[in-house]
């Protein structure tokens, strides 16, 4: 990135944290955050996740094409660590592992039946399986992914209560032009909704809410080293997305590289919102969980 560009978007980036306190009723509070290890080989590079809908367990994918799950321990209602993890490979369609380019893993939904899809980014596609050691089926795809820039493409996956999947790219193509949003309802794609794009803030990850709404998870990078975190939701309607609600904005250097949101609702209500880091398999970052609590 050029100098002047990189300043450009330092600036917006900071007007856009000056303001955010007065663009919404609603807000996230921090809850805490815990730093995950374990000694598998390929641990790292998460950039999805699905908590359970009571908040016990979790789904996540990696970079490298690993499937993890586990179990929360918490301890006054904060993750303290995690028991029984798990992995295993990400297959393809005739039951073989994924290789190479194929296994960047982005974007994680759950149906309410349990089938699971898994968006990628370096193979423009979006897999759907009916269990974590099956093969996986590739969903038709319209010709628009040809034109997805590379490394930037299916980032963030959700599905709604209804079981219409949504995908979006991590980038837009231009600084001035809104995140499209495609939506695939019983096979047939549309693309009739799009979020917008400010500060320099790209899309990493999607979630609906209990409530309905669909939270957005974007990442600005200040080209050094440290990375910020907005969260935005929207009301979903049939040709646009309305209601914007700037949920949170944080300073550089808060969390590390975060790019895995689930919504959830605990025992008492509350809506919680958990996160997961991309560490980029790099010894300065970190595989961190990071929860927030909806204030309304």
């Amino acid at each position: 990135m050029r100098g002047g560009s990189a300043i450009r978007l330092i600036a917006a980036f900071l007007a856009g944290l000056f303001w955010a306190p007065f663009a919404h009723a609603q807000s996230l509070e921090l809850v805490g955050s815990y730093t995950w290890s374990e000694a598998v080989e390929g641990f790292g590079g998460f950039s999805s996740i699905e908590v359970s809908r009571n908040g016990t367990s979790f789904l996540a994918t990696t970079d490298k094409g690993l499937f993890g799950e586990g179990v929360f321990v918490r301890r006054g209602g904060r993750i303290v660590g995690v028991d029984n993890a798990k992995f295993r490979p990400i297959l393809g369609t005739e039951g073989e592992p994924l290789v190479s380019y194929r296994t960047d893993a982005e974007g994680l939904a759950v149906l309410v039946d349990s089938q699971i899809f898994v968006s990628f980014e370096g193979q423009h596609v979006i897999r759907k399986f009916a269990a974590l050691d099956g093969p996986s089926e590739v969903l038709k795809m319209p010709n628009w992914v040809r034109n997805l820039q590379a490394n930037s493409a299916l980032e963030a996956l959700a599905v709604d209560e209804d079981g219409v999947l949504y995908t979006m790219p991590e980038r837009s193509g231009r600084l001035d032009r809104p995140f499209p949003v495609w939506r695939n309802k019983q096979g047939v794609w549309d693309s009739k909704l799009t979020v917008s794009r400010s500060n320099g803030f790209l899309v990493v990850g999607a979630d609906f809410g209990p409530d309905g709404r669909l939270y957005v998870l974007e990442r600005f990078f200040n080209g050094v080293s440290a990375f910020a975190t907005r969260v935005r939701s929207f009301e979903v309607g049939a040709d646009a997305l309305t209601d914007e609600q700037v949920l949170l904005t944080t300073t550089t250097g808060t969390h590390d590289n975060l790019e895995g949101i689930s919504v959830w609702r605990n025992e008492a209500g509350n809506i919680r919102v958990t996160l997961i880091s991309d560490d980029n398999f790099r010894f300065l970052q970190r595989t961190e969980f990071v929860e927030y609590r909806l204030i309304p």
